[in-house]
C-alpha cells in the first residue's frame, strides 16, 4: 500500500474500533476497546508527525500551515487519548470521553481524506508515496503505542523521543500485561 493507502486503513480500522465499542457487551470488553484504540491512534498520530507532516510541509504549497493544522488536530486526540489510558476499568466517563474522542478522530479524518490526501497525492510522486508506504508499514512496529502529548511533534526532536518513547511504551505494557503490538 502506498502511504495514503496505509493511513486510510488505519482510518477505516479506528471507525470499526468505535463501532466495536458500542457493540460491546460488557465494561471489560469496553475496556479492551478502549486499550486497543490507544494503542493504534498513538502509533498512528506519531508516524504522522514524524513521516507525514514532514513530507507535506516540503512537497505542498502551502504545506507548514497545513501540517500546523493536522499537528493541531493531533494534539485534541493525543490529550483524550491520555486520559482514557488513565481511566480505571468501569469509570463512568469513559463513555463521556470515547463520544469526544469520536467526534475529534471523525473531524480528522475528514480535513485529512478530503484536504491533506488528496494534495499529497498531487504533488508527491507514486513511487514516493509506494516508499512512504513501505516505511510507515515498518515504522508501525517501533511507534509509541501511548499518547504523549507533551512530547516534540517536530523534527529533529520528535526523531529523538519517539523511539525513546515507544521503548518506554513497550516496557509499560509489559509490565502491565498489556500487548504492544
Amino acid at each position: 500500500m502506498d502511504a495514503i493507502e496505509l493511513l486510510k486503513h488505519d482510518h477505516r480500522m479506528v471507525e470499526q474500533l468505535f463501532r466495536d465499542y458500542h457493540a460491546a457487551a460488557s465494561p471489560t470488553q469496553r475496556r479492551g476497546v478502549v486499550e486497543l484504540m490507544v494503542r493504534e491512534l498513538s502509533k498512528h498520530a506519531a508516524l504522522e508527525e514524524m513521516m507525514v507532516y514532514p513530507l507535506a510541509r516540503k512537497a505542498l504549497p502551502d504545506g507548514t500551515r497545513r501540517a500546523d493544522e493536522h499537528l493541531g488536530e493531533d494534539m485534541a486526540v493525543k490529550q483524550l487519548l491520555l486520559s482514557l489510558d488513565k481511566l480505571p476499568a468501569g469509570d463512568p466517563r469513559e463513555s463521556d470521553l470515547m463520544a469526544r474522542l469520536r467526534r475529534e478522530a471523525e473531524a480528522h479524518v475528514r480535513a485529512q481524506e478530503t484536504e491533506l490526501m488528496p494534495a499529497l497525492r498531487e504533488h508527491v510522486t507514486q513511487q514516493d508515496l509506494d516508499e512512504l508506504g513501505r516505511l510507515l508499514d515498518q515504522a508501525k512496529q517501533g511507534a509509541p503505542t501511548r499518547p504523549h502529548p507533551h512530547a516534540p511533534d517536530h523534527p529533529p526532536a520528535l526523531t529523538v523521543a519517539a523511539p525513546l518513547a515507544a521503548a518506554y511504551d513497550r516496557l509499560r505494557d509489559r509490565l502491565q500485561g498489556r500487548p504492544s503490538t
